[in-house]
């Protein structure tokens, strides 16, 4: 290993620790979110979280937003909210020197580097649809001028997956720009006995900066510097395409359970993901295992299960499982395993 990998490791692993002391000062528990919050941010990409209300999901993220010195915005997302509200308006203005009218743009929240959509699901489509070129251009396109977004650039979406009454449903291209999707579930008893204790004081904890915008867009940068063997693109790309419908390969719990499968979008995700988890847990290199802890948070949002099987009580968790589970991590296996020989033919 050279010096400037010891280097890369040092200096996520370092960021990984600071950002930890500092929320662990806010924040009880939830190790794992944030572990996957921080790979989401060091690989350029968005994460939507979901979770009943109370626990802390927007306060996790605004508190992130502080340990980083970055711009944050916080969008509450409603009903009547419209795409400009988001994006921003252009005004006439007059001059009161010379009496002449100008257009004036008024950025709207979207400018800054870590957005927060709160409760997405509760704006109409029309609405959603507004992030769409934000997430994926990191550009905005107001009347006939485009306009650059900030840079680093991080949408945070939470949704409320118990009140369906009055929200409407992510659709499945707005989902697919989402890097992972974050189950954020109930603390345990220590961990809300400790909860309970904080809040219920008037002692309040501040966090302090630890990262500039500077510092973040390098981080980025080392992270898709990270070598990856052929043998581990070759698993990624068995895993995910194993989940398409119809297809070489196709194991048949996938065609009786699903309905439609992920896109080259996942294998990409999995793939930087697997990097900046290695280099956060003092690694050059991406394994097999980086792959497997990453596979619910990037494919549950982008398989479907059919209505047979939903009916059931089959989730896309539970199909993800049986696959890591059939799919071999050794190379030799993988590569000699006649369904595996139809993928990588096909």
């Amino acid at each position: 290993m050279n010096s400037s990998q010891h280097e890369a490791i040092q200096k996520l692993t370092e960021a990984r620790e600071k950002i930890l002391g500092q929320l662990s000062q806010i924040i009880v528990g939830q190790h794992d979110v944030i572990d996957e919050l921080l790979i989401t941010l060091f690989s350029r990409g968005h994460c939507l979280l979901e979770g009943v209300p109370g626990l802390a999901k927007t306060l996790m993220i605004s508190t992130l937003s502080n340990t980083l010195s970055l711009s944050f915005s916080r969008i509450q997302f409603t009903p009547d909210l419209m795409p400009a509200d988001i994006t921003g308006t252009e005004i006439i203005e007059e001059n009161r020197s010379t009496g002449a009218r100008e257009r004036r743009f008024l950025e709207g929240p979207v400018f800054a580097n870590v957005i927060l959509a709160d409760e997405i699901n509760r704006t109409p489509p029309k609405t959603q649809a507004a992030l769409l070129e934000a997430m994926q251009e990191r550009q905005v396109t107001v009347g006939r001028e485009r306009r650059e977004l900030s840079n680093p650039f991080f949408v945070l979406a939470t949704q409320n997956p118990i009140e369906q009454e009055g929200t409407y449903p992510l659709p499945e291209a707005q989902q697919d720009r989402f890097m992972f999707k974050v189950f954020v579930k109930y603390p345990s008893f220590e961990e809300e006995f400790e909860i309970a204790k904080r809040t219920t004081t008037n002692q309040m904890s501040e966090t302090q900066p630890v990262l500039s915008a500077d510092e973040i867009i390098k981080l980025q940068e080392i992270v898709r510097e990270v070598p990856i063997s052929d043998h581990v693109i070759r698993y990624t790309l068995s895993l995910v395409r194993q989940t398409r419908v119809g297809a070489a390969g196709t194991p048949e719990f996938i065609d009786e359970m699903s309905a439609w499968g992920a896109g080259p979008r996942a294998v990409q995700f999995l793939i930087l993901g697997g990097k900046a988890r290695a280099l956060l847990q003092g690694r050059t290199h991406v394994s097999t295992e980086d792959i497997q802890a990453l596979a619910k948070p990037a494919l549950r949002h982008r398989l479907v299960v059919n209505f047979a099987a939903e009916s059931d009580g089959v989730t896309p968790d539970d199909i993800i499982d049986r696959l890591l589970e059939s799919t071999p991590t050794k190379e030799d296996e993988l590569t000699s395993d006649a369904r595996f020989q139809k993928i990588f033919a096909s």
